[in-house]
């Protein structure tokens, strides 16, 4: 731990089946197949191995047919796969996507449980409104909700889970064979929770799992998602530029918990950072232009406009990016960050994707472990992150990368831990077991005649 900071550093690993960045498939092992869970296995066990916090698997309930011609689309259940990780992993957090404006509330929590109870304690969720349009056909929904209505519904929804994870005590299971008693159901409580947007009755069919609620992450840049966070997350995602910036997200971040009522310093911001990394500067760059010179510029520019919320089929590549412009279907703080690079360079937008290789306004770097370490230092010492969540530019050799080179450089300079001092995600990021807070409807006995 550094002297400039009382906190520890926190590291997080989003898992993709072939890296993150668009060419790793075809650069990298073998293209990615339908067995693509192998290699997330396996990158799961080298986080654990780098005594990351906690690993994450994102998620995109839709097939995007463009994506499907230049990019390898294998997104497995992620909570399905988290739940496979629990088995081949012991200590590492597993934290899975699940959108709250395209979920069961009552399905989710018992499922997100089971995962915590699986894990002994390991188990998080990536709290998530879904941004992507074609999202609500999946899923027999007439139209996709608008942007505020989005996050107004994803704050009850969590309120619910909670509830549901609250209604039983710590101590309702007595398993007393002599007595033929295994539960005390005055201390299991119905949820009977009746909000704007959801009603819910019930209790959950299983004990209060072991770290008793899930970690709860969030990723959002806009007011109603920093928002969301100060109101409910342990761990925020985001894409920040600069140490500037991120100096000024997190503040607001700590605002906003603050006006909750929570302690600020107990949400963590995990800004995203991807990387290449060599044992030269000379190397580094050697394997981007790798991937670079791979790219399909037709993809690139369309997976930009995708990733940042814009429609592609209506979007003028040859053209600057206009805030008029009816692509922009939906603002969010990508399509402004690449609004603000568009007005500072006057840009097309396919000249301006083949500049960013990154998420719009995010980190991607290309350095040696020495370098990597040090940006990594200087974000966290100087409150501009409380850690970082990595991006591994390709899969599995990035990310061993990172774990054999950098981890021995931040755990020397009192970074990184050495080893796991706890069992639960929440030991390893110092967060305390919420204490029961069950609602007051307790279950009604069945009289037996």
């Amino acid at each position: 731990m550094s002297a400039a900071t009382n906190s520890p550093l926190r590291l997080t690993a989003f898992l993709a089946p072939q890296g993150y960045h668009e060419s790793a498939w075809k650069v990298g092992p073998p293209p990615v197949t339908a067995d693509a869970h192998e290699t997330v296995f396996q990158a799961a066990r080298t986080a654990e191995r780098g005594l990351l916090d906690a690993v994450f698997i994102a998620d995109s309930p839709m097939l995007e047919p463009f994506r499907a011609r230049y990019f390898p689309q294998v997104r497995h259940d992620p909570i399905a796969l988290v739940s496979a990780l629990s088995v081949i992993t012991e200590r590492i957090g597993l934290v899975a996507t699940a959108s709250t404006t395209y979920s069961a509330p009552y399905d989710l929590a018992r499922r997100l449980a089971t995962v915590d109870h699986l894990s002994g304690g390991r188990a998080g969720w990536n709290v998530v409104t879904t941004r992507l349009t074609g999202v609500a056909r999946n899923f027999g929904t007439a139209a996709h909700p608008e942007h505020g209505d989005r996050y107004a519904r994803a704050g009850e929804f969590v309120d619910l889970l909670r509830r549901l994870w609250d209604g039983w005590d710590d101590d309702a299971v007595v398993a007393d064979a002599d007595s033929g008693v295994w539960a005390d159901i005055s201390r299991i409580r119905e949820a009977h929770f009746h909000g704007d947007f959801y009603d819910v009755d019930g209790a959950l069919p299983l004990p209060r799992s072991p770290q008793g609620h899930p970690v709860l992450a969030q990723a959002g840049s806009s007011g109603p998602g920093v928002d969301l966070a100060g109101r409910i997350a342990d761990l925020v995602f985001t894409a920040q530029p600069d140490i500037a910036a991120g100096r000024r997200f997190r503040d607001s971040v700590r605002d906003a918990a603050r006006g909750y009522g929570r302690a600020p310093e107990s949400v963590a911001v995990l800004p995203g950072i991807s990387f290449v990394l060599g044992s030269t500067a000379a190397e580094a760059q050697t394997k981007r232009d790798q991937l670079e010179n791979s790219v399909d510029p037709e993809f690139r520019w369309r997976n930009l406009a995708f990733n940042a919320g814009i429609d592609p089929e209506l979007l003028d590549p040859n053209a600057p990016l206009d805030e008029r412009d009816p692509a922009l279907i939906a603002r969010t703080s990508r399509t402004d960050d690449l609004l603000r690079r568009t007005r500072d360079t006057g840009w097309t937008f396919r000249r301006l994707s083949a500049e960013l290789t990154s998420l719009p306004g995010g980190l991607d770097v290309t350095a040696t472990p020495e370098q990597l370490a040090d940006l990594i230092e200087s974000w966290f010492t100087q409150g501009a992150s409380d850690g970082f969540t990595l991006q591994p530019s390709t899969l599995p050799d990035s990310l061993e990368l990172f774990v054999d080179h950098v981890v021995p450089i931040l755990q020397n300079r009192g970074l990184h831990r050495t080893e796991y001092s706890g069992t639960t995600l929440r030991d390893h990021l110092g967060i305390a077991r919420p204490v029961s807070n069950p609602p007051v409807h307790s279950l009604t006995p069945i009289e037996v005649s």
